[in-house]
């Protein structure tokens, strides 16, 4: 039995760091989600608020004229583009939650201390960069192909935002895997 774990301690780490790390900071996130609840300066919470702003901010970039409001019946924020109501940017919109899957895996194939934290920061700007450009374009294109609303919001852009991840982690371990034929 020793030497199964022996040989295949490699997987066990990975698997114990990437599932001891999603834990912890779902967790943490978890927390911060209820703390957060029931207040109202920053509705439905911090995170969501300004990814919703900012998503705003990008669409008037793009010429838009938008309006963002608290949703009455629901923790969401309402986007309307002129008088049409078009998306909901609720919790699970803020890639928050996808960022962290990100940091778990990273910290499994954890590498030098400082390039592994440029990474972790660098990848989670990244991430919530193309989450806000993919809200923009979503609100966007339901706005503009209505009749496409849910092929874009069902297909097109959760593959913007895993397809990121994905890329970052393929690239992250090709790097890792480098630096690791380096030391030796």
């Amino acid at each position: 039995m020793l030497q199964l774990f022996k040989k295949y301690s490699v997987v066990i780490r990975f698997i114990a760091v990437f599932l001891g790390s999603y834990f912890l900071l779902s967790v943490l996130y978890n927390s911060y989600l209820i703390y957060s609840e029931g207040q109202t300066q920053y509705y439905p919470d911090l995170i969501t608020n300004l990814v919703s702003k900012q998503s705003v901010a990008l669409m008037e970039f793009f010429g838009y004229t938008v309006r963002l409001e608290p949703h009455t019946k629901e923790p969401a924020m309402k986007v309307f583009i002129g008088d049409n109501f078009l998306v909901r940017v609720v919790e699970g919109c803020n890639s928050i939650s996808v960022i962290i899957l990100f940091i778990s895996f990273i910290l499994s194939f954890f590498a030098k201390m400082r390039t592994s934290i440029f990474y972790i920061l660098a990848g989670s700007v990244l991430i919530y960069t193309m989450n806000l450009i993919r809200i923009a374009l979503l609100t966007i294109g339901i706005y503009e192909y209505p009749n496409y609303a849910s092929f874009l919001h069902e297909i097109v852009f959760p593959l913007i935002i895993y397809g990121t991840v994905i890329l970052l982690w393929i690239f992250w371990v090709r790097v890792y895997a480098n630096l690791e034929k380096n030391e030796d």
